[in-house]
Parts: C-alpha cells; structure tokens; sequence
C-alpha cells in the first residue's frame, strides 16, 4: 500500500513521513505528563515537479467543502510496516520551500487530528 488522500493515491510518493512527537499539554495531580489524544503526521518531498506539487495542492483545496480526510499513512504503533486508513484527519496547506531551478524543494504535508 502506499499514502493516498481519500482514496487518491499521490502521484510522487513522499520522500520520508513520520509520526510527530505529542507535545504534552501539562502535568495531571500525581506528576504524570497528560497527552492530546491525536496524533500528527508529516509527509515530505525533497524535490517534486511543479505538476507534482500541483496535485498536493488540489488534494488540499478539495477538503475545503468537508474540512476532514481519510488519510493512508503508516500503522501507528505496529511491528510491521503497515498502511492503515485513518478517517476524520485535517490537513493543514502544503508548504513549499526554495525554487531549485524549476523544481520546487522541501515540499511538506502536516496531517493532524489522528485518532490512533
């Protein structure tokens, strides 16, 4: 399997992608960390197309109208490397770094609200 954004696979495949650290949010009365119940995931291309980009992108606009996805990323917490279809995810805008010729860089993703 690889990573789609209901149900569209994307084109160029991320270069890397991995699970963020939970920032805890404070600390609970016996001195224990107190996490957010989701999870966040970043996608990341180290060189993309413009078309490439461009897909991203639209993928993006088009959750405008629902606000939410089903997104396929890596199995959170698996002893194998596994996709696992995670519903009701918010993608945030794609980020774009430097021009390398025509080529945009450092091109990201950052899904969030994921419920493990």
């Amino acid at each position: 399997m690889t990573y789609a954004i209901n149900g569209t696979t994307l084109d160029l495949q991320p270069t890397s992608g991995k699970w963020l650290d939970r920032k805890f949010v404070g600390i609970d009365g016996n001195g224990h960390p107190v996490y957010p119940s989701v999870y966040q995931f970043e996608l990341s291309w180290g060189i993309a197309s413009t078309d490439e980009f461009y897909q991203v992108l639209n993928l993006f606009d088009s959750l405008t109208i629902t606000g939410s996805a089903v997104v396929s990323l890596p199995k959170l917490r698996s002893s194998t490397y596994t996709f696992y279809d995670y519903s009701g995810c918010v993608i945030y805008e794609p980020t774009i770094g430097e021009y390398f010729t025509e080529y945009p860089t450092k091109v990201s993703l950052l899904v969030t609200k994921i419920s493990a």
